[in-house]
């Protein structure tokens, strides 16, 4: 790194930081279905969590929680089986009547003991047994499930992903394993049949469509959300070796995304890019840990190169670029789309291997992403703690937050982050350039949450907690401590 941008990234710049007039996204939001704050209004932080009798979820006092689904325990509509594991990214719908539809990722490699079923016409890779998938669940405001059924399965590691604005599902494989690969776990064991690390879209209804989208390219996805313009995606790479890369793919001209184009196009159709954020002196920020608190609500430009070959026949996609072409990240994770532009996670980056020379080790960094005027900023910032560097077991007192994963916007603007961190894992209420609150801390285990999702009229709160595989619905005045 050379002398002049060291300097700028300790604090050489003068205004950065809260207090820059409009520097952070807007909170209001559009949807004409989601209630708005009302004008002034100045809510409570959200009071202390209260232990759960039953050791699984503490929340604060007045709000309350539904087991939907749990793994190996609820069953799959059909006879398909039980409800597989290692719950992940997901998505909620309206099904009218207080009913609402959720669409589940599980994040498996082949081989598990409670792996999504192979059930006819879900399948992909028939190579990939007892893996990864969807299942898509009913359920009510009060949590209760009224079914569960397979949507896509023989796919591996599905991760994160993203809702469209046509009320499907995109879910993406944290994969790149090949076909003719082999595989072996808890006794059994197979040859992948095609490739993996593809982009999926599964739809509510059921209706099973297991084609790649290759144009979206093939690596290990995490996360993705659509522009408001319906032409351009934003995806997320966690990966490291080296690290992976914020992505934009745009549309083809005249095509503009809807139910089922994305499944229709060339595997080369459109432009995959990687993200350049561009520092005062032209020159790439090589790795997002370069840039700390002291950058907190600076927009930075941002340019964006194509990718060379994005099927990744030779090298994986990440590689094709030289460090300092690109901006890396290490786990670059939760993405979440608005009309102005998209948030974008790294969970977090402290070990020396995920670390470039002198960059600032962190526990975690929310960014924004502007359409408008193509520029990204660091909106929340968590400083690096020792503790997190411990791996300590679970202590229902740990209040130290760290490793921010998924992501998503409440219907009144703010953010939910999931944490998969060290020590307790918490579900957190924050504000973009606020405050942060604990709303929901794991007493069971150390396991992470994942998926948090809102129904659109703020009454439900739905998470998952993918160790042992548990589906939550949470409820309770959430408009008096986020509205």
């Amino acid at each position: 790194m050379s002398p002049s941008r060291r300097t700028l990234l300790t604090g050489g710049a003068v205004g950065v930081g809260l207090a820059v007039a409009g520097s952070l996204p807007s909170l209001a939001q559009s949807h004409p279905d989601r209630p708005r704050p009302p004008a002034g209004s100045d809510h409570p932080p959200f009071p202390p969590l209260v232990d759960d009798p039953d050791g699984i979820l503490a929340l604060p006092r007045g709000f309350k929680y539904s087991v939907v689904t749990k793994t190996g325990v609820t069953r799959l509509d059909g006879g398909q089986g039980t409800t597989p594991s290692d719950h992940d990214g997901m998505a909620v719908y309206d099904a009218g009547r207080d009913r609402y539809t959720l669409i589940q990722n599980h994040e498996i490699d082949p081989g598990a003991e409670f792996g999504v079923p192979h059930v006819k016409g879900t399948v992909y890779d028939p190579g990939a047994v007892d893996a990864g998938g969807c299942t898509v669940i009913r359920t009510d405001r009060a949590g209760r499930n009224h079914g569960e059924f397979v949507a896509l399965s023989g796919t591996i590691a599905n991760c994160a992903g993203g809702p469209t604005p046509w009320g499907t599902w995109l879910t993406c494989e944290e994969a790149e394993e090949r076909a003719g690969d082999s595989w072996k776990e808890n006794g059994k064991s197979g040859v992948f049949q095609k490739d993996h690390g593809y982009v999926f879209e599964v739809s509510a209804d059921g209706k099973a469509d297991p084609r790649p989208i290759k144009c979206l390219g093939r690596y290990a996805h995490e996360a993705l959300a659509i522009d408001k313009d319906r032409t351009k995606i934003y995806l997320s790479e966690d990966a490291d070796g080296p690290n992976g890369l914020f992505y934009r793919w745009t549309a083809p001209r005249a095509v503009k995304l809807g139910p089922g184009v994305l499944t229709r196009l060339a595997p080369d159709a459109g432009v995959l890019a990687a993200m350049q954020i561009i520092m005062d002196d032209g020159s790439v920020l090589p790795d997002v840990a370069y840039l700390t608190s002291a950058q907190l609500g600076r927009p930075f430009p941002v340019r964006w190169i194509e990718v060379p070959e994005r099927d990744a026949r030779t090298k994986t996609v990440r590689e094709q670029f030289a460090d300092g072409q690109v901006t890396r990240g290490r786990k670059f994770e939760g993405v979440w789309g608005t009309d102005e532009g998209v948030y974008v996670v790294n969970s977090y980056a402290w070990d020396e291997g995920d670390l470039p020379a002198d960059a600032a080790p962190h526990d975690g960094m929310v960014w924004f992403y502007n359409y408008r005027a193509q520029t990204i900023q660091l909106v929340t910032y968590f400083p690096h703690q020792t503790a997190s560097e411990e791996g300590t077991p679970t202590k229902y007192s740990d209040l130290t937050f760290d490793g921010p994963d998924n992501v998503t916007v409440t219907p009144w603007g703010s953010l939910v982050l999931a944490e998969d961190g060290s020590g307790a894992s918490h579900v957190l209420s924050s504000i973009p350039g606020g405050p942060t609150y604990a709303i929901a801390r794991n007493q069971l285990n150390d396991s992470e949450f994942c998926g948090p999702t809102f129904t659109a009229d703020g009454k439900v709160l739905f998470v998952n907690m993918q160790d042992p595989g548990l589906t939550l619905a949470i409820t309770g005045p959430w408009e008096k401590y986020l509205g």
